[in-house]
Parts: structure tokens; C-alpha cells; sequence
């Protein structure tokens, strides 16, 4: 059977000497993996159109619920080049996709996740600045991660798998509280969270800035300009409460800290 829809190149793994495999999020069938015959043969049909976070519209043959089926077709809706050739910007994405591969199952389907990681990487592009080509550095690797468009993806993600952290009052009691409790996805009140874990202060400005993001779209979050400050704050409570999840560090971020050592 034949399937078509727009897909965005998340990863490709070499496969023997010219193939690939290709895990693409899409419209229709959420995240794939394909096989991609001979697209690293100097004439291949594919072209450039399997670079990474490359949106094309694609077809793949395979049996329904085949779990690698062909791609047969891949034509380039927009490269969004600009942010591969940025290389703090093309950090920036690497931990949303790792988070995508994180939480999402394969074949399903959201196309509000889809819309989101298209949004998002449509507006990181939009703002980058004249000259593509910057230098990484320690400051750039590490404020670079809490820009605010990865900041709205993470809080969009888990909003939409029900994992979102609670900021706006005591998970247990309903009172009001500043500390955040990894283990419990929630702040706390003093009387709450007697004898927990070390919490992480929160600030009622980052709570307001949460609350934002929780309901805006991408298009508003444009009218806002927090202090890097309160995103970082928040950048800060979104990785703490992500990692307890997951249970570990995500590469992306161990990446970056290794490359921050260096300069």
C-alpha cells in the first residue's frame, strides 16, 4: 500500500554503504521510520531533501503496520537550511527532536505535535539574526538552549501527554508555594513538602510566564519578551522536571556541556 504525507526529517541512520533509514515526524502517521534506498549515490532521486529537519512531502510502500516500510518519494517543501548552517540555533533543535523521540510512540498520529515542531522551527528561523554562521562558545552553548521558542515546545509537549509540571499552586493541598518538587511534578507548600526532596525556588514571575505558555501559540509568544532571567528560571524547572521523567540527561544536553569545557 501507498501512503503520502508532509513529513519532517527528524534523523537518518547510515544502512549498508549508499542507504538510509529516515524517522520523520508526519502529518498523518505521527513518527515513522522508512528505508531510503541508494540516497547517498551522487545521482540519487532523493537529492538533499533527507538533511535533517528537512519538511517535504514524502510516499513510502509497505504493508499496513509494516515497521520499515520503502520511501519512495521525497520532495522538499523547505529546507530550513539557515538553522543547520547555525550551529548554536541547530543545538537549540537537537534536544526538541531527542524529547520527540523521548515521548512520542511510533505511528501516532497528532497533527497539534506536528504543527508545533513545524511552528517552532518556522519561527527559530524567522529570528535568526543576518549572519547565519556564528561561533559557539561556553555562553552561547548554554543560554542558547533556553531560547523561548524550545522553552513554548517543551511546555507545549508535555502539556499535550499529560505530563506537564503544576506551577500555579501546592499539588496537595492547594495552597499557595515557590518551591518546585521534581518527584512530585508540582510545587509545594511549607507544610506539604516536609521531610521531601531538595526543591528548586520558583519565582511568581516565572509562574505567570508558564501559565502564558501553557495556552499561547506560537504566534503569541512573539509579543512577549521575558528577561533571560525568568527564562532561564524557567528553562531550569523544565529540564529538572523532564529528566526525573525520563530518568536520565538527554545526549543533546550532555553534547553541549562537553563542548562548553572546551572553550
Amino acid at each position: 500500500m501507498l501512503y503520502r504525507t508532509e513529513g519532517i526529517v527528524l534523523k537518518t541512520i547510515p544502512f549498508g554503504e549508499a542507504d538510509l533509514i529516515v524517522s520523520f515526524l508526519t502529518h498523518g502517521y505521527g513518527l515513522i521510520k522508512t528505508f531510503a534506498r541508494s540516497p547517498l549515490k551522487t545521482k540519487s532521486r532523493f537529492g538533499s531533501s533527507l538533511e535533517p529537519l528537512t519538511h517535504s512531502l514524502i510516499a513510502f510502500w509497505g504493508k499496513e503496520g509494516a515497521s520499515l516500510p520503502r520511501l519512495t518519494q521525497s520532495d522538499i517543501i523547505h529546507s530550513f537550511q539557515p538553522i543547520r548552517d547555525n550551529m548554536n540555533c541547530f543545538l537549540k533543535i537537537s534536544e526538541i527532536i531527542e524529547l520527540t523521540f523521548q515521548f512520542l510512540l511510533e505511528r501516532e498520529a497528532s497533527r497539534k505535535l506536528y504543527a508545533l515542531l513545524l511552528q517552532t522551527l518556522l519561527n527559530i528561523e524567522n529570528n535568526l539574526p543576518e549572519s547565519s554562521h556564528t561561533t559557539l562558545c561556553k555562553k552561547g552553548a548554554e543560554e542558547g538552549l533556553k531560547d523561548l521558542s524550545v522553552v513554548h515546545y517543551k511546555v507545549k509537549l508535555l502539556k499535550h501527554l499529560g505530563y506537564a509540571p503544576s506551577l500555579d499552586a501546592c499539588g496537595k493541598c492547594g495552597k499557595d508555594g515557590d518551591c518546585f518538587f521534581a518527584s512530585q511534578g508540582s510545587i509545594l507548600c511549607k507544610d506539604c513538602s516536609r521531610g521531601m526532596d531538595t526543591p528548586v525556588q520558583i519565582s511568581r514571575g516565572v509562574a505567570k510566564l508558564y501559565s502564558n505558555l501553557l495556552t499561547w501559540d506560537i504566534k503569541k509568544i512573539k509579543r512577549i519578551q521575558p528577561s533571560n532571567m525568568l527564562l532561564s528560571e524557567l528553562a531550569d524547572i523544565m529540564d529538572v522536571h523532564i529528566e526525573y521523567i525520563i530518568a536520565k540527561t538527554l545526549n543533546s544536553k550532555e553534547f553541549i556541556r562537553s563542548l562548553s569545557c572546551q572553550f
